[in-house]
Formats: C-alpha cells, structure tokens, sequence
C-alpha cells in the first residue's frame, strides 16, 4: 500500500506534502511504490477532491470525514481543523494496477488480490484500515497544532520543520 499525505491551507495552497509505503513487519518497508506519473496526478487527483471535502463538511459536526472519494485505485480520506486547513490521505492498494494514462479502472488480477488478502492494509474500504488513518490524523493533529503554535510560523505558509516531517512519518509507522 503506497499513501500520498498533503495538507491543504484555507486558500487551497499545498502546506506540506509526503509519501511513504506500508511498513507494519512483512507487509512493507516503508517506501512508496508509487509509478512515475503519479507524483503530477496524485497532487491533481487530491486538489480535485476538494470540492467534495467541502461539501461533505457541512454535513457532519465530526472533523474526521472518513473516505471522500475514489479514482481508479485510489482512495481519499480527509479530516478538517478547525481552521478550516485540510489534511488530505491518498492510498492506493496496488500502484502498479493504476494506469494514470487511461480513465478505465482495470480489474485487480487474482493474482494481487490472494497476495494482499491477509493484510491489514490491503483493504482501503474495511472498518480497521479506516480507525488506523483516523488514528494517523488525530496524531498528525496534535503536531499540526503543536507546530503552528510556533511564533514564528506564518498562516498559510509551507511547513518546512524536520520536526513535523519526523512526526509525520513516526505516524505512518506506528499506524498505516
């Protein structure tokens, strides 16, 4: 499982982006197996989301919004602060099944499906992997709030602390 994880600020600007793989023990080491391509579309695929992001927060006093949207093989999941900034999860199962150049979904082969069937992870939709990446934001919270609490943090500006990124990626570990 590959995860593109962005924040998204009040003016629809990128604050922070990263991605990494699964790395729970002899499901993955860590690293995203994401395709060439997707580093353009994963970006577009999130921003395009969006507009569901918004419409759903409207209807739910919850801050985490749960999956928002699908595309081919990917599945978003958002949660809003209470600033209205946006952390935004892109997972994909299997990125060498999504072929970005072409709109039809291709159908996972047996193949991946009986290799991923024991793991946690293989199965963005199922109640475990969705209170793993609610517990992966709820930590990502807490840093976030932690982080522009800084004075010398600017509203709406790129997150470039190693801190931050050390704390993203010590939750991905511990979670997805």
């Amino acid at each position: 499982m590959s995860y593109y994880f962005t924040i998204i600020g009040t003016k629809d600007n990128p604050l922070f982006e990263s991605t990494f793989g699964t790395s729970k023990p002899g499901t993955g080491d860590g690293t995203a197996r994401f395709r060439d391509e997707a580093a353009q579309m994963n970006q577009f695929i999130v921003h395009a989301a969006l507009d569901l992001v918004e419409e759903v927060q409207w209807t739910t006093k919850d801050l985490y919004l749960k999956k928002v949207d699908t595309f081919q093989n990917n599945h978003i999941h958002a949660y809003i602060t209470g600033g209205n900034v946006k952390f935004m999860l892109l997972m994909n199962a299997d990125p060498s099944l999504t072929a970005y150049s072409n709109y039809a979904s291709p159908p996972p082969s047996r193949a991946s499906m009986a290799k991923q069937g024991g793991l946690l992870a293989a199965n963005p939709t199922s109640p475990q992997t969705e209170e793993a990446v609610r517990g992966f934001m709820g930590e990502i919270y807490e840093a976030w709030v932690k982080c522009i609490m800084n004075p010398f943090y600017d509203v709406n500006s790129e997150v470039t602390s190693p801190v931050f990124r050390g704390r993203v990626s010590a939750a991905a570990k511990r979670y997805l």
